[in-house]
């Protein structure tokens, strides 16, 4: 099967799996875009990302933070708003608290971001220290409350903070020599600072993906239990929910954009506040298989990935289409747009296609202003 990209981005395709076991074709186009200065229109990055193939995480895989999930989920019924930067103080002048926010498409979210700080045992129990100024604060699960407590010499008394097991400042134990000294997370609740090192009331903040076995993702992901295995495998569990594909917090997922939707960064750059819309991407895709007619189809917009502290953001649009026997059973995709000769010729040969015998007019993405010089 050939996959014709007619875009100026990145392309690919994977099988899926629904949960009966039927496969899926899954394709995915993937832009890379500059972050516009304010009133200046988004283009085209000159540096196209590759697709990413496997998850990618800020260190150890399954014990930090996840930075990006693979590109080809089979299906996201809506649109994941994801950011992996850093919180920048107005004016540049260090400060010990910045509320930091991001809006998409009538999505709000906003939190503080503190300077380092550490708990502190006393007569009064457990409290926190001042926190420290600074200057750039990276923004994670990692340094978001959660953790694992593992310390204690009798395994029945381990715990873990299941909403983000990676994260900083969780115990389960509150032994002063333990928790003394020991860092505090750097985000938390706007107007809701985090009291206790075993609280199980505080929310994680960061803008990133979260992991796939945490809750309360796992929730999604099925029973596998003996049943399974007798009745099921290798194929997923019944109850298995496609929920599970979003990788966002459920306050990061938007419906599908169309293009035009503004995004509002605060103190998320060091220029202050950055605002700019997203580019229109009129995003055409068909399937030719190799007996039947031609099946046309539209990719949609899924995945939002911003990275101010890089100044670029990627877009990333899904196509999935059930398939009767295999892969095999097509001929050819094509994503994107092509010229009318393009059309003519490809009616009068048979495959392979000689692609090269008309030329390509490409897709670009558009805002009110052409999307690449």
């Amino acid at each position: 099967m050939e996959l014709v990209n007619s875009t100026r981005m990145v392309a690919g395709y994977t099988m899926g799996l629904e949960p009966s076991g039927r496969e899926l074709l899954v394709v995915a186009v993937k832009g890379t875009f500059q972050i516009p200065k304010n009133g200046e229109p988004v283009r085209l990055a000159e540096e196209q990302l590759p697709l990413v193939m496997a998850d990618t995480f800020s260190g150890e895989p399954g014990f930090s933070a996840p930075l990006n999930e693979v590109d080809f989920a089979p299906r996201k019924h809506r649109c994941d708003v994801l950011l992996n930067g850093s919180a920048h103080p107005p004016g540049g002048r260090p400060a010990t608290r910045v509320e930091v926010g991001l809006r998409v498409n009538g999505m709000a979210k906003s939190f503080a971001v503190v300077g380092n700080r550490s708990w502190q045992s006393g007569l009064r129990g457990v409290t926190a220290s001042a926190p420290e100024p600074f200057s750039v604060m990276p923004i994670s699960y990692d340094r978001a409350f959660g953790g694992v407590d593992n310390r204690h010499e009798d395994p029945s008394r381990h715990g873990a903070f299941m909403r983000n097991p990676v994260g900083t400042g969780f115990h389960k134990d509150l032994r002063p020599e333990w928790v003394d000294g020991t860092p505090m997370p750097n985000t938390e609740q706007s107007g809701r600072p985090i009291a206790s090192p075993d609280s199980q009331a505080a929310v994680p903040m960061s803008f990133g993906p979260i992991g796939r076995g945490w809750e309360p993702r796992s929730k999604y992901a099925g029973t596998y239990d003996d049943t399974w295995r007798e009745d099921h495998f290798p194929f997923l569990p019944p109850d298995f929910d496609e929920q599970y594909y979003q990788a966002a917090p459920l306050d990061q997922q938007v419906p599908h954009p169309q293009g035009g939707e503004e995004i509002r960064l605060v103190n998320l750059a060091s220029g202050g506040e950055v605002a700019f819309t997203l580019p229109v991407f009129d995003a055409p895709i068909h399937f030719f298989p190799k007996k039947g007619e031609r099946d046309d189809g539209k990719l949609v917009l899924d995945t939002i990935v911003l990275e101010p502290d890089r100044q670029r953001f990627t877009l990333t649009w899904r196509a999935t289409r059930p398939l009767k026997k295999n892969m095999f059973e097509l001929a050819q995709i094509l994503v994107g747009r092509k010229s009318g000769a393009w059309w003519i010729e490809r009616e009068k040969i048979d495959f392979p296609i000689l692609l090269t015998l008309v030329p390509a007019s490409e897709d670009a993405p558009r805002s009110d202003a052409p999307a690449t010089e």
